[in-house]
């Protein structure tokens, strides 16, 4: 018995790494999520453009990477292996390439493929030169033949991002508080660079309020016909068509006059302080709920009657723990937990910073035409800006979002200390506050971290490792499991 536990132990590690999961994050971001972050900003149009042009517009296309390589000082590019990176502290980095066109009047006038920066290859992924070499080529490279790889090289120096603990993004939670409200929901809603925080109360009139972005304490019947669902019957069936709630006809009664969506959306912009004239309020009262209400459901006006149902189905939620029929959500709970990996972590980066190249050349091209000149797109862009902000975040590890220690630098003390680091999860939340629940040992850690290997003091508890043989599953495609719920005739996400 114990030698056929040996001999599948032994056969798990031989097909299995410990850090495959980091590696498959890393392989999906440059596989799928770097082209979506380009499609999030795929027209660009400046605002100062020629007297003699109607429109001119900036578009990006595909993006791709190709594996490291340097360029030595006369000039010349070669593929680079990490052991000569660590020896020359070089970056074991690839050139990134966009294919970029413009159009003038909506006539295509140049298209061309440029590098607009480098960036980091984690070493074993897809990108490195050593994935898939058996154990004699990679000594010949250099390389620890066991080494499971997982980390960067920034500057010669060996570094790896930390995966993240966070609550789970687009997930309603509903917890028991001491405040003004005995009750509070809370939703982060994540799409692209959007993280919106949502919160529904309900206050001691017994009216529900919700608050998100610069919107504070809305009456949430405003927000629901706003989104269109104006007859007060709708909103009863929505939020259930099986039993009457007195809670929502109290809401109902508070606001009966508001008879249509325009009537609404004004008299939310009047509560937040919009006071310009009628047509502007309605305006800008609609951007902000088009753009900042539940973006994950969608940024377009087609999408408000989606974002109403998906209101009304937490308001029974949480009318329903407040009554004591359900009960509170565990945020320390695994099922409302993501582990955020390099691939996650550079995402984000990424993200802010394809938005600092976009600004930059924006202020290039305006700034030439400014002068009467009309530049050629190639000229303009600057492809070490993102490669700087990029190797600047990785070797300092400050982060966006203000976080700092998500890079940290490997200490290879020795082999089972190496593969301590690479499987390290920490959390956002502060080592100086209590936040005892937090730092307590979960049930759902089970299989997932480590009961005991965590630092003594006050980082206890929300520094914690991976269990040994734990994996990370990547995030599914909305779009395919929608379509897989339609074909079984559910409605979805509906």
């Amino acid at each position: 018995m114990v030698d056929q536990t040996r001999l599948i132990l032994q056969k798990f590690f031989e097909e299995h790494s410990f850090v495959e999961s980091d590696i498959e994050s890393f392989n999906q971001f440059v596989d799928q999520q770097l082209q979506e972050i380009i499609d999030e900003n795929r027209v660009i149009e400046p605002a100062i453009i020629p007297p003699n042009v109607e429109s001119f517009k900036i578009r990006l296309d595909k993006v791709w990477v190709t594996k490291p390589e340097i360029t030595e000082a006369d000039g010349s590019k070669r593929m680079v292996y990490p052991q000569e990176a660590r020896l020359r502290k070089l970056s074991y980095a690839a050139p990134i390439y966009l294919e970029i066109s413009s159009h003038i009047n909506d006539v295509q006038r140049e298209t061309f493929t440029t590098q607009i920066g480098n960036l980091p290859i984690m070493l074993k992924s897809n990108y490195c030169h050593l994935n898939r070499l058996n154990r004699d080529e990679l000594f010949a490279k250099g390389e620890d033949p066991d080494d499971p790889g997982g980390y960067f090289i920034i500057n010669g120096t060996e570094r790896v991002l930390v995966n993240i603990e966070d609550l789970g993004a687009n997930r309603f939670l509903v917890e028991r508080t001491g405040g003004v409200s005995k009750y509070t929901g809370k939703l982060f809603s994540e799409a692209g660079s959007y993280k919106i925080p949502h919160m529904i109360e309900r206050l001691k009139d017994g009216i529900f309020y919700l608050s998100f972005t610069r919107v504070k304490r809305i009456p949430l019947i405003l927000v629901l016909k706003a989104l269109g669902l104006t007859k007060d019957e709708d909103i009863v069936r929505t939020v259930s068509d099986k039993k009457q709630y007195d809670e929502v006809l109290i809401n109902i009664f508070e606001y009966v006059g508001v008879k249509n969506a325009e009537d609404a959306i004004d008299t939310m912009a009047k509560k937040i302080g919009i006071t310009q004239t009628k047509d502007i309020r309605l305006q800008r009262m609609s951007e902000i709920i088009d753009r900042f209400l539940l973006p994950h459901l969608g940024t377009e006006k087609s999408d408000r009657i989606k974002k109403a149902h998906n209101l009304c189905k937490m308001v029974r939620k949480f009318i329903d723990v407040s009554n004591g029929k359900m009960r509170t959500d565990d945020k320390d709970h695994y099922l409302n937990k993501r582990v955020k990996m390099s691939g996650d972590l550079l995402a984000d980066l990424l993200r802010t910073n394809i938005k600092v190249l976009i600004s930059d050349l924006l202020y290039n091209f305006q700034r030439i035409v400014k002068r009467g000149k009309f530049p050629s797109i190639k000229v303009i862009i600057r492809d070490q800006l993102l490669t700087m902000r990029i190797y600047g975040a990785m070797a300092t590890g400050n982060w966006v979002g203000g976080r700092k220690g998500i890079s940290q630098r490997i200490q290879r003390t020795n082999h089972l200390n190496t593969i301590s680091y690479l499987q390290k999860v920490v959390s956002p939340l502060s080592t100086s506050q209590e936040n005892f629940l937090a730092r307590e040992l979960h049930a759902t850690h089970l299989g997932r971290l480590c009961p005991s290997e965590t630092p003594e003091g006050t980082n206890i508890g929300l520094r914690k490792n991976l269990a040994l043989l734990a994996s990370v599953s990547k995030e599914g495609n909305e779009e395919e499991v929608h379509k897989a719920l339609q074909g079984l005739g559910l409605r979805g996400f509906e």
